[in-house]
């Protein structure tokens, strides 16, 4: 199972008030594990940086201004996500703004089902409370010391973790892991053997009857001279 974790920065909230996509980041995912592949880019957006947007991500106009245009990366970013899962904290934002982008280049949108929201998830898990990208680090243990600002590319990296704990931790359980090793293994052409061993006897030998017979006689009102 492919999956995409996936984090867009803007020039602020609305694209339909001329707002735009800034950077892009996506992490890939196989049956849960991060594989090392990504997908990063900084885009041009044609337009001011807002003092509130580069509060948030510290992108400039000035730095932002040699950067491709997003219809310079369409093919490549669309040919990174293919028709994976997308894994997005707070998946409405991302997505209004990335469908913005692909209906103005004449492209096919992507249907908002196609998007697990990790904040909704989170609100399930833990009603009532904080569920920011750093809250849910903070809860989970994971190092987010490096994220003086918000970046995309990092934002994905960190929600990757996140997402992994909130389906029941970055550890899978041993069944679930022989499971996959299993079928991985399977869709390459090998086959897994593992040696049958006869159970292990349990009961008690005649040494160790006598042994324990002998500890209960020396002790007073013992329970198992009651049976």
């Amino acid at each position: 199972m492919r999956e995409i974790v996936l984090d867009t920065e803007t020039t602020g909230f609305d694209p339909a008030t001329g707002h735009r996509v800034v950077e892009i980041g996506c992490v890939e995912l196989i049956n849960h594990v991060r594989t090392g592949e990504y997908f990063h880019v900084y885009l041009n957006p044609e337009r001011d940086m807002p003092e509130e947007a580069f509060n948030v991500h510290g992108l400039s106009e000035e730095f932002l201004s040699d950067k491709p245009l997003f219809a310079d990366v369409a093919d490549a970013f669309c040919d990174f996500i293919a028709d994976s899962r997308l894994v997005i904290h707070n998946a409405d934002f991302d997505m209004k703004f990335l469908n913005w982008e692909l209906k103005a280049l004449g492209r096919e949108t992507m249907p908002r089902d196609r998007a697990l929201d990790t904040v909704a998830m989170a609100r399930k898990r833990f009603p009532g409370s904080p569920v920011s990208l750093d809250a849910l680090c903070r809860r989970f243990g994971i190092d987010n010391s490096n994220r003086e600002k918000h970046g995309a590319l990092l934002d994905s990296e960190l929600l990757a973790d996140v997402y992994l704990e909130l389906i029941g931790g970055r550890e899978p359980g041993l069944a679930l892991a022989s499971a996959r090793q299993a079928a991985v293994a399977a869709s390459n052409g090998v086959a897994i053997v593992r040696e049958a061993r006869s159970p292990r006897p349990h009961t008690a030998t005649e040494e160790e009857r006598a042994a324990h017979g002998e500890f209960v006689a020396k002790l007073t009102d013992a329970l198992w001279l009651k049976t």
